[in-house]
């Protein structure tokens, strides 16, 4: 395969002259320039990924580091990403770790890859990383946005939102339609977006007089089987309850999943509210109520800081998102306390 060099050594030109003619920017002379296209043509020549990053001064790569490729949160995340690179003629590299309990080595690890590999920047997706960890990354660490995550080193690189206010709405929404026997099916306890939605449900729970200490509370890994086996578990407590708080869509799904399989109807027996309003939330049967997370205006705003970054534009950029509820089937007022339920035989 025909390579810059051999252009440059064919036309008779050095390698600027060649840049300038293949990116179609800088002075080139018309004899200069019909050499390099005769080479071009003769050669067959196409520029490769090295090539480009010598033509452009970059190799038109970002990274893209998420801690965990499951479920289908993080694909419609990646796709959002993925729209919005190609529209800017860049393209993404992926790396994702493969355990939680190496979570923060292998974040190090990806992340050092990514940039290893050449990627002139890269996006972090609910970061295991500490400020002391961006601080080992030296100076590439100006060319890092970290997503649903806040370091107090690079406030003006990240990109989240207010999840302990995303707790209380989820927590005021249940209040507003006469739920107190409430159970929670939360989230893993060092994931701190998750330890904030937490905090702030509770916290607006005790601010309507509700004993929170008392409620049944179970964590699970923000998986539907995560989901399935806590309401498995908080059917056969025997404990009385009429609406359930999931920490994410995806542990609402299986809750969903079990309560329809005994016999448990939703939203006529429970309630059910979950959290980010992904793209399936809207689909499922019953249609999910959830506290929505505007994941596309977040998303978006962080490529463009990065862009901003690397590439030298001046792309308008917004940092506050709201959050919100978006309601629909799985919550409905409660008429009266509830009573144990027993799964279908």
């Amino acid at each position: 395969m025909a390579t810059i060099k051999d252009v440059a050594r064919m036309a008779g030109v050095g390698l600027g002259t060649v840049s300038r003619v293949v990116r179609g920017k800088g002075s080139v002379s018309q004899a200069k320039l019909e050499r390099v296209r005769r080479a071009i043509d003769a050669l067959g020549y196409r520029p490769s990924h090295a090539a480009r990053s010598l033509l452009y001064g970059t190799s038109r790569m970002v990274g893209v580091y998420i801690p965990l490729l499951s479920g289908t949160f993080y694909a419609a995340v990646l796709q959002i990403i993925d729209a919005e690179l190609r529209g800017a003629g860049l393209h993404m590299m992926v790396t994702f770790g493969r355990e939680r309990e190496h979570a923060r080595a292998q974040a190090v690890e990806g992340i050092g890859f990514l940039l290893e590999r050449g990627c002139d920047g890269v996006i972090v997706l609910n970061s295991p990383l500490t400020d002391e960890d961006l601080a080992s990354f030296g100076a590439k660490r100006e060319r890092l946005v970290a997503l649903n995550h806040r370091f107090d080193s690079i406030p003006a690189q990240c990109f989240t939102v207010d999840h302990r206010l995303g707790g209380r709405l989820a927590a005021r929404a249940l209040l507003d339609h006469a739920h107190r026997d409430i159970a929670v099916i939360a989230g893993p306890p060092d994931a701190l977006d998750n330890v904030e939605r937490i905090a702030g449900f509770m916290d607006e729970l005790r601010a309507a007089g509700i004993d929170t200490a008392a409620l049944w509370c179970a964590e699970r890994d923000f998986s539907p089987g995560g989901g399935r086996s806590a309401a498995q578990e908080l059917v056969a407590s025997g404990r009385p309850f009429s609406a359930v708080f999931c920490a994410n869509d995806e542990m609402a799904l299986g809750a969903l999943s079990y309560f329809h399989e005994a016999g448990i109807q939703v939203p006529r027996d429970v309630s059910v509210i979950g959290y980010d309003d992904a793209p399936g939330a809207a689909y499922a049967t019953p249609r999910l109520t959830s506290v929505h997370i505007p994941w596309r205006e977040m998303t978006r705003n962080g490529i463009a800081a990065l862009m901003n970054l690397c590439y030298g534009l001046d792309r308008p950029v917004t940092r506050t998102f709201p959050v919100s509820v978006s309601l629909r089937s799985t919550l409905v007022h409660c008429a009266a306390p509830k009573r144990t339920r027993k799964p279908r035989a």
